[in-house]
Parts: C-alpha cells; structure tokens; sequence
C-alpha cells in the first residue's frame, strides 16, 4: 500500500542550511573551513558517541537504525486517497463475488502487511480475529519502528557530553604542554572543537533526525490502522459508502 517514494524537500533543505550555517559562520568568523576538522576531535566525539549507543542497544535494534534512517529524506509513500480507493474496491469486489473474489488481490499484493490483511479476509477469518491478527502485526511494527528512532535521539544525549570530554581533554593537553608553545594550539583547537562537534552534530542532525523518524512512524501506523478498518469493515459486509465515511476519518 506504501509503494513508492516522495523525496522530503524540508529535510534535505534542513541539513544544507544547517551545514551552511557552520561552514559560513566558520568562514564569517575568519576562521576558515579547516578551522572545523580536528582528527582528535572526531574520533573523541563521533566515535565515542556511536560505541556509547552500541553499549546500549541490541543489534537488530542498531542494523534497522541504520535502514530507516534513509525515511528522512525519502519517506514511505502513505497516499490515502489511493488507500481509501483500493480498499473500496475491495469491497465492492467482495460484495459481488465473495471474499474468495479478493484471492487476486491477496496474491498480487507486495505491501507484506496488506496481504495479510487480504489473505485473513479471503480466508473467512472473524472481523475480531482479523483486527486482533493485525493489530499485533502493526504494535510490534510500530514499537521495532519506535526503537529505531529513539537510537538517534541517544546519539543525541551523547553527543555533547562527548563533546565535553574531549574539551576536558584538550585542555589536558593544554596543561601538559605549557612549556612547549608550539602544541598548545593543537590541544586548544581539541577543546573547541569537540565542543562544536558534540553540540552541532545533536542539535543539527542527531535529534532531528529522531524526531522526524517518530512523525514518520505515527503516520505510517495511522495509514496502516486505516487499512486495519477498512479490512474489518469488509469483513463484517457493511456497504461500500458507510466504510467511506468512516475511514475519511483518517485522511487529514
């Protein structure tokens, strides 16, 4: 029922303006864009920040992380006028010949949870049972879904204290060297930039990037429940037009 991919113009113009504000006001500023890059700094912030996130969670966990991260930039298609018209199609299709008219459907179908859905149907599976089936299909959907974004948004609660650790220690180094001016710029560069990276890469990617994911999520569930009612309408034989009215209900 998902079944293509709209490219989210808001998030990609997000990332590049959030990226351009730190390059220009690096540039801005008379620091220049090498001014930003401090290998120290990277591997202190980024690195420690995701071994701290795979400390916590299990990798099935970590691996969807990484395939729906991509739902920021290209989210699941959740067209429900096209929805609501298939599934009254459904219906009439039911109502002239039978659930066993839906079995087509149920084999042609590629959306693995909407064959489901269809295939209870041409069973002859009881309206409960099927919302029953599929409401436990769509909760652990929803909760893996869930567990994926909330990866990011701990990748956001990381980073920053990252980022003061690695202050912490350049200033360390500061400290170390007093008497060889020449590596107190290395260690004072350390400091300040493991900041930025910390707080930057948090506020700019991390948490938004969770955040956006979670409304992914409710969206795609709330299609998903459409479809659940829909399902369960056929199934009880209400008439084409009352299923409409009611599953309007959720196009907003």
């Amino acid at each position: 029922m998902m079944r293509g991919l709209r490219l989210d113009v808001l998030s990609v113009a997000g990332v590049i303006l959030g990226m351009a504000a730190i390059l220009l006001g690096s540039v801005l500023k008379g620091s220049g864009l090498s001014a930003l890059w401090n290998v120290a700094a990277f591997v202190i912030v980024i690195v420690g920040t995701v071994a701290a996130v795979l400390v916590q969670v299990r990798l099935p966990v970590f691996v969807h992380a990484l395939k729906i991260v991509r739902w920021i930039f290209l989210p699941p298609d959740s067209d429900g006028e096209e929805a609501l018209s298939r599934i009254l199609e459904w219906s009439r299709i039911a109502r002239r010949d039978g659930l066993l008219g839906l079995e087509q459907i149920a084999e042609q179908e590629t959306d693995e949870f909407v064959r489901k859905g269809v295939q209870l149907l041409v069973d002859g599976a009881e309206p409960e049972t099927i919302r029953h089936t599929m409401d436990v299909e769509l909760s652990s959907r929803e909760s893996f879904d869930k567990r994926g974004a909330r990866v990011y948004e701990s990748l956001g609660t990381y980073a920053p204290t990252l980022g003061i650790i690695g202050a912490v220690m350049g200033l360390i180094a500061v400290m170390h060297n007093l008497a060889e001016p020449e590596k107190l710029g290395s260690g004072i560069a350390t400091a300040f930039i493991a900041t930025i990276y910390g707080i930057a890469s948090a506020n700019l990617l991390f948490l938004p990037i969770g955040n956006k994911l979670k409304d992914v999520i409710q969206q795609s569930t709330m299609h998903r429940e459409m479809i659940v009612d829909g399902l369960v309408g056929i199934a009880r034989g209400d008439n084409p037009r009352s299923i409409e009215v009611r599953l309007r209900g959720y196009l907003r």
